[in-house]
């Protein structure tokens, strides 16, 4: 399994917007067969940041994701709200 915690800093006039779209991303995105989770968390001390942890049950599954309409929606919807690049780390199961 990998796991992908990726990092985002939103506009502060996006946040809400931008949460929108996070959230219906994953709500597709949970649906699909090589995802095993996906959450939208926001910062309690700054709302500005997210952190999505994706988490694929297969090494292809995260190319597969990137190839959906609600990925393509949520990227082009999502990106112009960011206050920098977002960037991700990935992770895999110790255990």
């Amino acid at each position: 399994m990998l796991i992908v915690l990726v990092h985002i800093h939103v506009k502060a006039d996006c946040v809400e917007a931008f949460k929108a779209a996070s959230l219906e991303n994953a709500r597709h995105s949970r649906q699909e067969p090589g995802i095993a989770q996906f959450d939208v968390l926001q910062q309690q001390d700054d709302p500005t940041r997210f952190v999505l942890i994706e988490a694929y049950r297969t090494a292809d599954a995260p190319a597969t994701h990137k190839e959906t309409a609600h990925y393509a929606a949520w990227r082009d919807t999502a990106t112009p709200m960011m206050a920098e690049p977002r960037f991700s780390v990935k992770y895999a199961a110790a255990a």
